[in-house]
């Protein structure tokens, strides 16, 4: 469910939509969420100051509340 809205929030900012995809690695405490994006599109993803990325992770944060796992995302170029 995390890994799917990342993934259509990320279609709706980056360019080249297509090349978003999400890979999900779950660990024994932390769910790890590498977002994999095409090179002109990670830096409108992390945003100036990482601001766009801290506003995901902000609405993750509230996921966590309710199911108790915590998540983290990495953005990877392809």
């Amino acid at each position: 469910m995390i890994s799917e809205f990342v993934a259509q929030f990320a279609k709706l900012i980056a360019t080249y939509p297509d090349d978003i995809k999400v890979q999900t690695k779950e660990g024994d405490e932390i769910t790890e969420i590498v977002l994999y994006a095409n090179q002109a599109d990670v830096g409108k993803l992390i945003g100036k100051e990482g601001k766009m990325i801290g506003a995901i992770k902000t609405v993750i944060s509230g996921c966590k509340a309710k199911d108790g796992v915590s998540y983290r995302i990495n953005v990877e170029p392809i």
